[in-house]
């Protein structure tokens, strides 16, 4: 599901990647605050740049510092990293508060579309 969200629209996987965060981020802020949401990214961060050490170890409140990183390499990369940052932080945040509620704040984040497609794999 994540992949296929960062991946959409091809034409601009950067302003694709920065809105998924910014609607995560406006959902969950409004339920852990400012501070615990920086906890949760920085912590995703951290694991992501295990295997990606150019990316961002912060996304700055615009989520500026995460453009410019991801801007700095080619789409595929920047999508995949996108990808992965997102999949650390949402299995963190399964393992804190269960999967129905994390589904619930996807949905709110995200659309309703994004979550009743999740685990279905798009046609050709």
């Amino acid at each position: 599901m994540i992949e296929r969200l960062v991946g959409r629209p091809a034409a601009a996987p950067l302003d694709a990647c920065v809105a998924l965060w910014q609607g995560l981020a406006a959902q969950l802020s409004a339920i852990i605050g400012q501070g615990g949401f920086d906890s949760l990214y920085n912590r995703s961060a951290h694991l992501a740049r295990q295997t990606r050490p150019w990316l961002a170890p912060s996304a700055g409140r615009d989520f500026s510092a995460l453009r410019d990183s991801l801007a700095q390499q080619d789409a595929q990369q920047a999508g995949e990293a996108c990808s992965a940052l997102l999949i650390f932080f949402t299995d963190t945040l399964i393992l804190l508060i269960g999967e129905l509620l994390m589904t619930s704040i996807l949905r709110a984040a995200w659309g309703d579309d994004a979550v009743n497609t999740a685990g279905k794999e798009p046609q050709p």
